[in-house]
């Protein structure tokens, strides 16, 4: 079993999500395809925002995530710019919290 579970993730990505917004994440899908994307940052040589010592880098990027390290955008409701790499406008994007 995954731990935290995919509805747990879910919550805390939504967790700041004004009532009668849109959420930012509503399927399973996008939280793989953030985390996935994340894991493959720290490969490429981010910084990891927990202890990942021993760990692999998705359960780092769900941990971060879980924790609400990272949060969840999407090129339409992103300020900072489009993304080089991303496939449509609604792919996740992870950005580390401020």
């Amino acid at each position: 079993m995954l731990h935290p579970s995919y509805a747990d993730l879910i919550r805390v990505v939504n967790s700041e999500v004004e009532e009668g917004e849109d959420p930012v994440v509503s399927s399973r899908y996008s939280i793989v395809m953030a985390t996935a994307k994340r894991a493959r940052q720290i490969i490429a040589g981010d910084d990891e925002l927990v202890d990942g010592k021993g760990k692999k880098p998705l359960s780092i990027a769900v941990e971060e995530l879980n924790q609400g390290m990272i949060k969840i955008t999407t090129d339409e409701n992103e300020e900072a710019g489009a993304t080089e790499d991303s496939e449509t406008e609604e792919t996740p994007e992870p950005v580390a919290a401020e």
